[in-house]
């Protein structure tokens, strides 16, 4: 006698991405980060204050940014303008500038009797972590975002991290400047990473004329 086999029914599991916003993370806009910036100045919380505004300068990733230490940019009694790191992800320098309103959000933190004899200028706060982690950074910037009404699944800390890319390329159209800024090797990962498009070429391409 045949025995019928019958299909295997497994039980349906929730898609890992139902409801949430998936891809690249949208950049700020500059009223968006003067919207926190401002809230992190009112709150009074320096190493917040820090922590967002060189996340916008610098251009860094997570995980190079929680690994600042006070010596990278705080020399001689004086805060630098330009700074240059190893990146933990290519093993290559990148430079970034840190403008004045940062040195002096920067300098105001590092000569703050919380920071005597720290080597990291994101100390963490808990025990067993020398400084603070990727993981309370993403946290930081949800917060962040929410606090000034956008939708935290639509950005995350790469928002930082392209804000001024962006937005340097919208008004220059320099691919090879952003590139060398966010510490690509190439030029095609700067153009997936801004996410250029066809439009965004041609509108290029109209402004000039020879």
């Amino acid at each position: 006698m045949s025995s019928i086999q019958l299909p295997i029914i497994r039980p349906s599991r929730q898609p890992w991405n139902k409801n949430r916003l998936i891809g690249q993370k949208r950049p700020l806009l500059p009223r968006q980060v003067w919207a926190i910036r401002a809230r992190l100045e009112l709150a009074g919380n320096q190493r917040n204050l820090v922590l967002f505004n060189l996340a916008i300068d610098s251009k860094l990733r997570g995980c190079d940014l929680v690994r600042l230490e006070v010596a990278d940019l705080f020399i001689a009694g004086a805060v630098r303008d330009r700074v240059s790191i190893v990146q933990t992800k290519t093993g290559k320098p990148v430079q970034f500038e840190v403008l004045e309103n940062t040195q002096r959000s920067v300098l105001e933190w590092v000569t703050s009797p919380v920071m005597c004899g720290r080597k990291f200028l994101f100390p963490s706060r808990f025990h067993g972590s020398s400084h603070l982690s990727t993981r309370q950074y993403a946290r930081l910037v949800r917060k962040w975002v929410s606090v000034i009404g956008l939708d935290p699944c639509g950005y995350g800390t790469h928002s930082l991290r392209r804000t001024k890319a962006a937005l340097i390329y919208r008004k220059t159209g320099n691919l090879r400047a952003v590139q060398l800024l966010l510490g690509h090797t190439k030029v095609d990962s700067t153009v997936r990473y801004l996410g250029v498009e066809l439009e965004d070429a041609l509108s290029i391409a109209e402004k000039i004329d020879i």
